[in-house]
């Protein structure tokens, strides 16, 4: 007995020195919190208009089909009844169990306790009878328009996924158990992840996903051997050194997305795009984009073009010997990539040998799972904040994407980190994820007014230079890669944009999976594989419906296009050259902070 009380004096003692902790951890986060820097309302959420519009929707819904809603009332009336009287039941026959549980799996509730226990199982099912309910009603507004009613179909699902008991202490099975288990230790981790978070965001709250000391660029990511050949205000440009005694005549030259960081191409040997293309016997250059500050406010898609895609094909070309490249655009960048093809499609430079395009829009008429952010609300709430801090903050671009998929990428984190007190996994994709950069004011406002928000290239109104360009002027041998699941460039937008490119010489490919992973599948996972159809391009359904199916990764098969617009062999290249010295080794000095942080640093 007496080692059993001393066991529970420890425990006690344990649990006290755990409470102490909170009160001072307590005290961090409020002080962290001050220090919260006053953003425009409008970025944390949606307009009231979105409500107003939903509210009157209902009400005519009401007005002019009530049984309908009627019918959906009782429905949910009915259930929520039921499941009460069978929970009744079972306690009144003095059994501590749950009633029978109809409802969907749903991985957010794997802990056995939500279906064995009486109290989380009856949390558990109402929570699911009250979802599907608020679903089903929204599910029904017929009095709004499209865009409005997926708006208010998206916003819904997010408070709807916010509530869930399992993102509160009090009714989380798993952080009670673990709470109980460490005398509170668990909760003295979490909180301390908590305050460490804000405190790392300046007062903002944004998860660590993946635990920043597991991996350093250029040491255990980003290691493909390379070197910096050209720096300018925008750039640097990174020419791979060669593995293969001779390459293609040609030279690759890659516009990644400016919104992240390059190195989601190079994660590591096994899965890097860039160490394969290398392997295949291509001359590499890739542009690490600056993380720009508030000094480049007035930069604009005009700046990114000239000082950055034209300027890299320049010194690309200058240092190969060549009069063409081949360029490859990702996202935004590909996006780019064909503002850059219509200019000089326009001026009759046929510079670029061909383009290839990683998950790229050029028609935003469907503007997909992202356009819920891209109504005046948000974008009128960002040209006020930019016009403030002259830049996009990553903060707000990482925010909103994680939103898109808030119960992977927000509220299981938060629970396994700030109340089960995990600490972040050491994993590479996601600590380039939180790897962010920064957007011009100038350039965000220009890509979101005039290609987002008013479809402007492919209506053939947004200029270059003071020029107008158009998708038709482009004859470029063109290859695009789409991804299936992409929830910020839908594969069908992607094709009806590629669509219109004047080329002749066009290939589609449909990856299997999202933005990400869709791209960086590497041949020897053999995880997911591609659709292909040679038939000319005419809608995303028939492109579907007579596809072949390859379970292998698309890139072979990119491969042996790219080879064929690539010219004879010819020795390989060493990086640089008599005007394009070597200035640093990959991956650079841009792929790291923002001028004005370097400065900062620099001066302590």
């Amino acid at each position: 007995m007496a080692t059993t009380q001393n066991e529970d004096e420890a425990r006690v003692a344990r649990l006290t020195a755990n409470l102490e902790k909170v009160e001072n951890l307590s005290k961090r986060l409020t002080a962290a919190l001050a220090h919260r820097k006053d953003a425009d309302p409008a970025l944390s959420g949606p307009g009231q208009d979105v409500y107003m519009k939903a509210a009157t929707a209902y009400v005519a819904e009401m007005m002019q089909n009530p049984s309908k809603l009627i019918e959906n009332q009782v429905s949910y009336w009915g259930k929520t009844l039921k499941h009460y009287v069978d929970a009744q039941h079972v306690l009144l026959k003095g059994e501590i169990k749950a009633p029978a549980d109809p409802t969907p799996k749903d991985r957010r509730f794997s802990n056995p306790l939500w279906e064995e226990h009486p109290f989380f199982n009856y949390l558990k099912q109402q929570y699911m009878l009250n979802s599907e309910m608020i679903s089903n009603t929204v599910d029904g507004l017929e009095h709004m328009d499209p865009a409005d009613k997926k708006r208010v179909e998206y916003f819904t699902r997010q408070i709807v996924d916010m509530l869930a008991p399992t993102n509160f202490l009090g009714t989380n099975p798993d952080a009670l158990e673990r709470a109980v288990a460490t005398d509170g230790e668990s909760l003295v981790a979490g909180l301390e992840n908590l305050v460490r978070d804000i405190e790392a965001n300046q007062g903002d709250l944004l998860i660590t996903l993946a635990d920043k000391q597991a991996f350093k660029v250029g040491e255990n990511i980003a290691t493909t051997p390379g070197s910096v050949v050209y720096r300018n205000k925008m750039m640097e440009i990174i020419q791979y050194s060669p593995t293969t005694e001779t390459v293609h005549e040609i030279p690759l030259l890659i516009f990644p997305p400016w919104i992240n960081k390059f190195y989601i191409m190079d994660l590591k040997p096994q899965n890097s795009l860039i160490k394969w293309v290398v392997d295949q016997g291509f001359t590499l250059f890739i542009i690490s984009w600056v993380n720009p500050d508030y000094t480049y406010a007035d930069v604009g898609m005009d700046d990114y073009i000239r000082d950055g895609y034209l300027r890299a094909m320049a010194e690309a070309r200058r240092i190969c010997g060549t009069k063409q490249v081949n360029a490859v655009g990702y996202c935004i960048a590909g996006t780019t990539l064909s503002l850059t093809l219509g200019h000089l499609a326009k001026a009759g430079d046929d510079t670029v040998k061909s383009a290839t395009f990683f998950t790229t829009l050029t028609d935003f008429s469907d503007q997909g799972e992202v356009g819920v952010f891209l109504s005046d609300d948000f974008i009128d709430g960002i040209e006020r904040q930019v016009a403030t801090d002259g830049i996009l903050d990553k903060t707000f671009m990482s925010r909103t994407f994680s939103f898109l998929r808030s119960n992977d990428l927000i509220y299981q984190p938060a629970i396994k980190s700030y109340m089960m007190g995990e600490a972040p996994p050491a994993f590479d994709l996601l600590f380039w994820n939180g790897d962010g950069t920064n957007l011009p004011a100038k350039m965000s406002i220009e890509y979101l007014r005039g290609l987002c928000q008013t479809d402007g290239l492919a209506r053939g109104v947004f200029p270059v230079f003071g020029e107008p360009v158009h998708l038709a002027d482009i004859k470029t041998p063109i290859c695009a890669i789409a991804c299936e699941t992409d929830h910020i460039a839908a594969w069908k937008s992607s094709f009806n944009g590629i669509k219109q490119f004047g080329s002749t010489d066009k290939t589609f490919i449909m990856a299997q999976s999202g933005h990400i992973a869709g791209i960086i599948s590497p041949p020897s996972k053999q995880k997911y594989g591609h659709y292909t159809n040679d038939t000319p391009m005419t809608t995303p359904e028939s492109f579907l419906e007579g596809a072949t199916f390859h379970k292998e990764s698309w890139w072979p098969r990119w491969g042996a296009w790219l080879a064929k617009q690539s010219g004879e062999m010819v020795p390989a290249r060493a990086p640089g050259g008599s005007e394009n010295p070597v200035l640093a080794p990959a991956p650079g000095t841009y792929v790291g902070a923002t001028p004005q942080e370097k400065s900062a640093s620099a001066e302590a």
